[in-house]
């Protein structure tokens, strides 16, 4: 059978030319994985909110109320606090910003982008924000004359979370390699 027949025979069945890019369908992709960005970027930041600001509080009052307040258990709460503070502006400008991206199939893929870069250097920056709080604890742990058990736990934990980051971090930088390539096929 021929080429020709061939491409007949395709084109009798579907209606529609053998080398067509089914737009339809691309949007509807382009549409879910920009929701999927958004939902993962808006529950990862209401979770870090959350997180710190329920452990910033919670550490302060413990401070506060408790029978040994120290200056290393206040500035960790300060730091926590500080950083659900940073991340809930970070998240009120990113929402601010969604407005500049036109409804078309380019301005819903160029705003999944966005949505992918801002979480992979969302993530980034926690990561190194487990710096100082690892040091706070370790800090208070010393000064507190704790068990040196303790301290290897926290040790351990600490490792976990970091391995466990750098994994979920390579998941979103992944993504937006994914959203990029997509973004680069199109506009060739």
């Amino acid at each position: 059978m021929e080429f020709d027949e061939m491409k007949m025979i395709w084109d009798a069945q579907n209606n529609k030319p053998l080398y067509t890019i089914d737009e339809e369908g691309l949007y509807k992709h382009i549409v879910s994985k920009k929701k999927k960005a958004r939902h993962i970027t808006n529950v990862s930041e209401l979770l870090l909110i959350v997180a710190n600001l329920a452990s910033g509080v919670l550490i302060a009052a413990l401070n506060f109320f408790g029978e040994h307040a120290t200056p290393i258990g206040y500035a960790i709460a300060v730091w926590m606090l500080g950083t659900a503070l940073y991340v809930l502006v970070s998240r009120i400008r990113r929402i601010n910003q969604q407005h500049q991206f036109d409804r078309s199939m380019m301005g819903d893929l160029r705003h999944a982008v966005s949505d992918a870069t801002y979480q992979v250097r969302l993530s980034l920056l926690m990561r190194w924000n487990m710096l100082p709080i690892a040091v706070f604890t370790f800090v208070g742990l010393w000064n507190g004359a704790k068990s040196i058990w303790i301290a290897i736990g926290a040790l351990i934990f600490f490792g976990i979370v970091y391995y466990a980051s750098r994994w979920e971090h390579s998941i979103y930088k992944s993504r937006k390699r994914e959203l990029e390539a997509l973004q680069k096929m199109l506009q060739a």
